[in-house]
């Protein structure tokens, strides 16, 4: 069973299994501040365990979650809240806390969405030049948490994202050399990052040869991003 209809939910369609249930609906902003929409979540996430007992319980949860500037948020405060509602309520979970998924379609505000957008309308790009950020393929998400799955490690809470943090600017570099275009610029000397602890799931990115980052991310152009 799913429930969603994001990116991260369309990942699980052609792949459903009845002894699972992934979730991965609810609130999705990091800057959402409405207490019906926290409210909404939680009711759903208690009323599909409730209807649910013998299903895999596996959620969608945020690495965000370690990132110092959001730690007293709205939004962090209340994933922490489903983490530990799931926890206590289900019999067999798997709380995957996701960094920076890019795949076919999704938000439209979304890092990549908005730098390749940017591109196609030669548009200038506001770089934040201290910033981070941690993407990693939709199919990894996919193929990590089968794997997971599969290896019975349940009842856990595991972080799914890339080995490495890409600087903004080294992104915008890939970018550059991808579409064989000069992007025009706007930097600001602001931002941050956060580290990941990945000891969970690098092997998944060593067995698969996706070590070299800039490769990774050409990879993800190609995929889902081909003019």
């Amino acid at each position: 069973m799913v429930i969603g209809r994001g990116l991260i939910a369309n990942l699980f369609l052609d792949n459903d299994r009845e002894d699972i249930l992934f979730f991965a609906s609810g609130v999705s902003n990091s800057l959402e501040t409405r207490k019906e929409e926290f409210s909404r979540e939680e009711n759903m996430v208690r009323s599909t365990i409730a209807e649910n007992p013998e299903k895999i319980f596996v959620y969608f949860s945020t690495c965000s979650i370690y990132d110092s500037s959001k730690a007293d948020s709205s939004y962090v405060l209340h994933k922490l809240k489903m983490e530990q509602i799931i926890k206590n309520n289900c019999e067999r979970f798997l709380i995957l806390r996701v960094s920076n998924a890019v795949g076919k379609g999704g938000n439209p505000n979304l890092l990549m969405n908005y730098l390749v957008r940017s591109v196609k309308n030669n548009e200038m790009i506001n770089v934040h030049t201290k910033a981070t950020r941690n993407l990693i393929d939709a199919d990894d998400i996919k193929k990590i948490t089968f794997s997971m799955i599969e290896g019975q490690a349940l009842n856990k809470i595991v972080n799914v994202a890339y080995p490495q943090n890409y600087t903004i600017i080294e992104i915008l570099e890939v970018v550059e050399r991808f579409y064989n275009t000069k992007l025009e610029l706007n930097l600001i000397k602001s931002g941050s990052g956060y580290d990941i602890n990945v000891s969970d799931v690098e092997y998944h990115f060593i067995e698969n040869n996706l070590t070299d980052k800039d490769s990774y991310l050409c990879d993800i152009l190609q995929k889902y991003y081909s003019l």
